[in-house]
């Protein structure tokens, strides 16, 4: 490198320059040397073929590219240089020896924006057709790249990480290519002291400016100013070039601009960004804050938004005294509550065990279900409350109790007996709503848990099927069978205890069972060898069927038919095989008298 550090000059041995690309033809020939030399290249056009950017300016410097984005400039020497020498005394061929020196200069469009720099080429065209910009150093193409047929030798001066080249490949480096981008030697950029040869100082070969990696597009102005070269010979050595003797160098004004349109573009971008995110941050703390001083919202409250405040809850059942229970389960207690004064505020509200995982599978599977759903012969959900690990779900209070209590509580403490017209009219009722939620809803809802203490009768002594804590949602088209054995003993159907296997049609078995229970005011079980189905299967096949009724009812009087139909029924709905079994559409034709009953096998 020269003494004046404000112009890059390189002598290079065994190189070319090219985007100046130079055309090299290797031939066998024993013909004289190839030498020229440019001081300055105006005069000299007739020898330069230029394409692309390339032009030769007025005050004769060869301008490869200029500072645009995605562009290149070739310059080659019009002649061929023979490089492919023949020994006299052999037949073997080799290539000759050559040198050349040549002075570039390299402006980048901005201290920290530049192109990728240039390359010296040996090339078998004076072309490069098809060649690529940017990375491609108007040299190949993604196409073109590492094909042997090339026949391309370069000498790379990149100024920036270019192809395939990683975070570990500096970008200032002179590199040594055959055919290919890829370098197979890589040198980064040093200036040698003439006073001290043994000193090595790095340098930058775009205009003295650190070399920043960015992601966008990138453009450098590319000149040469002077050239020399000499092939042929034992020993070659191209023509010194004296900087005196060439022409000014360009100025390099690009650094004293200021930001372009883009650059101001993206300032303004960021900062609003920046400002949308800080305010959002600030929202979200003082949110949270807000949260932390009253109650956690959980992400499914947006598809389920009917949560109640537990400080309401705690106030509407007298902070969940002992004298508000109305009921209890293996996984919760139920209170009464009253919202306000008026009757139709009173709640029931269910208090989860707190640290059960079958606690928090029931709560979270009522509010998916149950949640969702509107049927008059169903429990209606109001909302729900998490607090501190406490789970509670709050449910229109239901006066008249569960059907389990009409059926044996209150006739064993009272005596009074549920009336047949009354049983007949809650069988149907919760025969309506099961249909519901096997067919007529947009899901298929399995409840899995069909019994009588899940039934409350209201004030009109309207049946509501509550308690759908183990009930599971299915796609229609879809298998609705859920393989884990839950329900209660005497109403799971034989699958259900063999293998598991819930759908709808265990749902039948169930009611089945319950509706045997309506008409004998038996439970399902009450020893070892008892069993309601079997019971009143037996005298159906004995043809004493209607021993099953209730003999509480005999003296205020049945209607026989009703009676014969829904023993028939529920026989029916307890059929072995899940196929055999009727759907709650079919049950519903046959309690209503629309279809005629099948006669049962005895």
């Amino acid at each position: 490198m020269g003494s004046a550090r404000s112009t890059t000059s390189l002598m290079l041995v065994l190189g070319f320059l090219s985007t100046v690309h130079v055309w090299t033809q290797i031939v066998k020939t024993e013909g004289p040397t190839t030498e020229f030399i440019f001081r300055g290249f105006r005069g000299n056009q007739s020898e330069i073929l230029t394409a692309g950017d390339a032009t030769i300016t007025p005050d004769g410097l060869l301008r490869l590219t200029d500072q645009k984005l995605d562009i290149t400039g070739t310059s080659f020497y019009r002649k061929p240089v023979r490089l492919l020498a023949t020994d006299r005394s052999s037949t073997n061929s080799m290539v000759r020896s050559f040198s050349t020196c040549f002075v570039f200069v390299i402006i980048p469009t901005s201290p920290s924006n530049g192109g990728y720099g240039l390359t010296l080429t040996i090339s078998p065209t004076p072309n490069r057709t098809g060649a690529d910009s940017g990375q491609y150093l108007g040299l190949l193409n993604n196409d073109t790249n590492g094909n042997p047929r090339n026949h391309v030798f370069a000498l790379e001066f990149d100024t920036a990480q270019g192809f395939k080249d990683g975070d570990d490949r500096a970008g200032n480096h002179i590199g040594i290519n055959y055919n290919s981008l890829t370098s197979d030697i890589q040198e980064a950029v040093v200036y040698h002291d003439n006073d001290d040869p043994g000193r090595k100082e790095d340098f930058t070969l775009q205009s003295g400016d650190p070399i920043r990696a960015l992601l966008n597009k990138k453009a450098s102005a590319h000149y040469v100013m002077g050239w020399s070269f000499s092939s042929g010979g034992e020993h070659p050595v191209a023509a010194m070039l004296n900087l005196s003797d060439l022409p000014r160098r360009p100025l390099n004004t690009e650094k004293k601009r200021g930001y372009d349109s883009k650059d101001i573009a993206m300032i303004v971008a960021l900062s609003v960004v920046t400002l949308i995110l800080l305010v959002s941050l600030i929202f979200f703390v003082m949110y949270k804050k807000r949260l932390q001083q009253g109650e956690i919202l959980e992400d499914w409250e947006i598809n389920h938004p009917h949560r109640l405040r537990y400080k309401d809850l705690y106030s509407a059942t007298d902070g969940f005294n002992e004298d508000r229970i109305i009921g209890a389960g293996g996984f919760g207690t139920v209170f009464r509550g009253s919202l306000s004064s008026s009757s139709s505020d009173q709640i029931a509200v269910k208090k989860i065990v707190p640290n059960s995982m079958q606690g928090i599978r029931e709560f979270i599977a009522e509010i998916e279900s149950l949640g969702r759903l509107s049927h008059k012969n169903l429990v209606k959900l109001r909302g729900w409350c998490k607090h501190k690990g406490e789970l509670l779900l709050t449910y229109d209070y239901i006066p008249k109790g569960s059907l389990y209590s009409l059926l044996y509580t209150i006739p064993r403490q009272t005596g009074a007996v549920l009336s047949w017209d009354v049983r007949f009219q809650i069988a149907k009722g919760i025969a309506s709503g099961l249909l519901y939620l096997h067919e007529e809803w947009e899901q298929i809802v399995v409840h899995r848990d069909v019994k009588t203490s899940n039934v409350l009768i209201d004030e009109d002594m309207n049946p509501r099927l509550g308690d759908f804590g183990l009930a599971r949602l299915c796609e229609r088209g879809s298998q609705s069978h859920t393989t884990v054995i839950v329900g209660s003993q005497g109403y799971m159907a034989p699958e259900i205890t063999r293998n598991g296997v819930s759908s709808p049609a265990s749902d039948v078995f169930a009611f089945g069972v319950l509706l045997l229970e309506i008409v004998s005011g038996r439970k399902p079980t009450d020893s070892e060898s008892f069993f309601l189905p079997d019971w009143v299967m037996e005298l159906h096949a004995s043809g004493e069927k209607f021993r099953a009724v209730d003999p509480k009812l005999k003296s205020g009087g049945y209607d026989v038919g009703e009676a014969k139909l829904a023993l028939a029924v529920g026989l029916l709905c307890c059929r072995q095989r899940p196929v055999s079994r009727p759907s709650m559409r079919m049950v519903m034709r046959y309690l209503n008298g629309d279809e005629e009953v099948p006669e049962l096998d005895n």
